[in-house]
């Protein structure tokens, strides 16, 4: 019994050794939906395998949190706006009706940075910039983790 636990353990090792990548991609598009959760940790982890490029963990890693974003700003345009534009809502609404699509850069930050995707689609900001600067939030944060592992700072 105790080998059988023993192999299964082994080989279950053994596949998330190999999909190390898919693990990241998977936690980082989750914890950019409203659900709640993180993807530090597995990306920390990643990078300690020392299996695959920073650059490479860096990108997934990113790609997969961007798409989590663009998940939320996708729901964010299915649900109508019907308020007076002049009315006083979440920290994230008045952010982007304050500083526009410039404030998805801060996607990234915790509590704030989902809603702040979903309030994008919610105010109909456009799809590409909205994209772009979800990305390039995101790509910065992982590069500074990506810093901060390998001992920069």
């Amino acid at each position: 019994m105790i080998e059988a636990f023993n192999h299964a353990f082994e080989q279950l090792a053994l596949w998330f050794s190999h999909s190390a990548l898919w693990v990241m991609f998977f936690s980082g598009f989750l914890s950019a939906t409203l659900l709640p959760g993180g993807s530090e940790a597995s990306f920390i982890a990643t990078l300690g395998l020392h299996q695959y490029s920073t650059l490479a963990v860096i990108s997934i890693a990113s790609i997969g949190n961007t798409l989590g974003g663009i998940t939320n700003y996708l729901i964010g345009i299915w649900i109508p706006n019907r308020t007076d534009s002049n009315r006083r809502g979440h920290i994230a609404v008045t952010w982007l009706q304050k500083y526009g699509f410039w404030s998805l850069l801060f996607s990234w930050l915790p509590i704030i940075g989902d809603p702040l995707c979903f309030a994008a689609g919610w105010l109909r900001l456009p799809f590409w910039p909205s994209l772009l600067l979800i990305f390039i939030g995101k790509a910065l944060r992982y590069s500074l983790l990506a810093a901060l592992f390998f001992g920069f700072f």
